[in-house]
């Protein structure tokens, strides 16, 4: 038996499972709180399997079957489980808690999803003095009931090692294939409803229908659409008769939810950043509206209106305490570009037209982000010298007649920057030497592939200052797995924003292609390693006349 940590009534049974014959499980008492039949091990082993292949279709066949084999109490976390999550939004447990854990592992697996559920949420929910110790304690009991292979999995489960967006998008097809449910219907309710445990249950327990039910929620976070990139405005006007061409602001996503008086700022990332967000709750305030979502951006200006380092803006979203310092010296600025929701009327599914009309009833101009509906290149292209010569990174090319595809990178929406960048995942570090000695500088470079996993494309050490060197060797060393001699490898979590001149065939890395002077230009702690680059897009560049070595 696991003890909760002090505080708690719950404690967790870790009962020897009673298998007699594949899908007749029988439980030797009851589990935590709820049925929970499926051993960890079983999704332990699938999930190795799923990482092991490259076939996306076979991904999907081994997960849809470990999916169909599970009680309608255990969905939710076994779903979860198997896009290398866990359910809980923050554990606070760090990476050194994990690795000093030191303890035996079990000889037999025992442990039920439900056991491993049911801890997480103690450790989760410890607060206080000697929260620490409590969530160690129950970590330590957790990992001794739990074979080496799964221990292993627990290590990465909890420290977040195991999250891949491309798995998770796996995992939503499993859930379509397991329940014979329409797979758009599941896209959609995960729109709706960031939450693929919730998705995954009323899928088993109410198939489409249930899934159809998701409404779009205020004060829920939706997952922002994204932009594909485009080299030139004329390749992201191709095939539309016309199309909005936004400024592409260089500053934080932001977007705002209210219902009356009550108003909640979001980032990208899907964090309540409400309270160091008081521009943008002011400027929502003051909308003529009962009820809206908006999606936009907030950034810093200088007194000539033109953008502040990207950096200034972020600043405003760390800790309170950053928020509050540099607040008394920076002030923030909103610009929206969509409308989601008004009074009422979900608008998701209206058409890019009617969003901007919706937007342009309700929000004064000098809170909307710059915008002309062009139908010719030549004039698309003078939206992007403007918007270049005003100090911001690009523009955005919208078709009018597409819906919002949240939390997806839609083909409608084209980003073009004239700089040539990408954003990439940080896998490793090495020493520097010379006057970099005890810095962490020279970056391994990854692309994300569509499959899973990362793609390394080069090396850099170019483009760092001294603070930045100083702050990634920080952070870095607090992601560290392990080391190989002078290199430092990393859990895959941190993106940056890297600049280059050109993308070359490479029999060196893995992924066949490499940048040409790469250098770092930020770190985008906004974005999540799901939203890197793909290999694919690199290769697309490689192939590019404009960006090819």
């Amino acid at each position: 038996m696991i003890a909760s940590p002090p505080g708690s009534s719950r404690r967790y049974l870790l009962l020897p499972a009673r298998i007699e014959g594949r899908g007749n499980r029988r439980l030797a008492a009851p589990v935590c709180e709820h049925l929970s039949v499926m051993l960890l091990a079983e999704v332990v082993e699938v999930w190795g399997a799923v990482a092991g292949t490259r076939s996306r279709k076979d991904k999907v066949a081994r997960l849809a079957a470990c999916l169909e084999q599970m009680e309608a109490g255990e969905v939710a976390v076994g779903a979860t489980y198997l896009a290398g999550q866990v359910r809980q939004e923050r554990l606070g447990v760090g990476w050194r808690t994990v690795a000093d854990l030191a303890v035996p592992p079990a000889e037999e697996p025992s442990l039920r999803l439900g056991d491993v559920d049911a801890v997480l949420d103690d450790v989760a929910a410890a607060a206080g003095s000697g929260s620490q110790a409590a969530r160690r304690q129950a970590l330590e009991r957790l990992f001794a009931a739990a074979t080496a292979d799964e221990q292993r999995f627990l290590q990465g489960l909890v420290l977040g090692e195991l999250r891949q967006g491309a798995l998770a998008g796996v995992v939503a097809q499993a859930i379509a294939a397991a329940w014979q449910v329409p797979e758009p219907d599941v896209r959609r309710a995960l729109m709706l409803h960031a939450d693929l445990g919730a998705v995954a249950e009323a899928a088993r327990s109410g198939g489409g229908q249930a899934l159809r039910a998701f409404r779009l929620t205020l004060f829920r976070a939706l997952a922002p659409m994204l932009a594909h990139t485009s080299v030139t405005v004329g390749d992201a006007l191709a095939g539309l008769d016309a199309a909005a061409v936004d400024y592409k602001l260089d500053g934080a996503r932001v977007q705002a939810h209210r219902r009356g008086d009550e108003i909640r700022v979001y980032t990208r990332n899907l964090r309540d950043v409400t309270a160091r967000s008081g521009e943008v709750v002011a400027a929502v305030a003051a909308l003529d509206v009962k009820a809206v979502l908006l999606d936009g951006e907030v950034i810093a200006l200088r007194a000539d209106g033109r953008p502040q380092p990207f950096q200034d803006t972020m600043s405003r979203f760390g800790t309170q305490a950053d928020a509050q310092r540099a607040g008394k010296q920076l002030v923030l600025t909103p610009f929206f570009f969509d409308c989601l929701h008004l009074d009422g009327a979900d608008l998701l599914d209206a058409p890019t037209s009617e969003r901007i009309a919706a937007l342009e009833r309700v929000v004064p101009v000098e809170h909307r982000v710059p915008r002309v509906v062009v139908s010719d290149v030549d004039a698309a292209e003078a939206v992007l010298a403007e918007a270049l010569r005003r100090g911001h990174e690009g523009v955005m090319v919208k078709a009018l007649d597409a819906p919002y595809e949240a939390g997806r990178r839609g083909a409608a929406w084209r980003k073009v920057k004239p700089a040539h960048t990408l954003d990439l995942v940080v896998l490793a570090a090495e020493w520097g030497s010379g006057r970099r000695r005890g810095w962490l500088s020279n970056l391994h470079l990854g692309a994300r592939d569509p499959d899973g996993g990362f793609v390394m494309l080069g090396k850099t050490f170019k483009g760092m200052t001294d603070a930045m060197l100083t702050w990634q060797t920080q952070r870095l060393l607090e992601s560290e797995i392990s080391r190989d001699g002078h290199i430092v490898h990393v859990r895959p979590e941190l993106v940056v924003e890297v600049a280059f001149d050109g993308v070359q065939t490479s029999s060196r890395y893995p992924g066949g292609v490499a940048l040409r002077f790469a250098r770092v230009k930020r770190y985008r702690e906004d974005k999540a390693t799901a939203e890197a680059d793909t290999i694919d897009l690199v290769r697309a560049l490689r192939d590019s006349p404009l960006t090819s070595g």
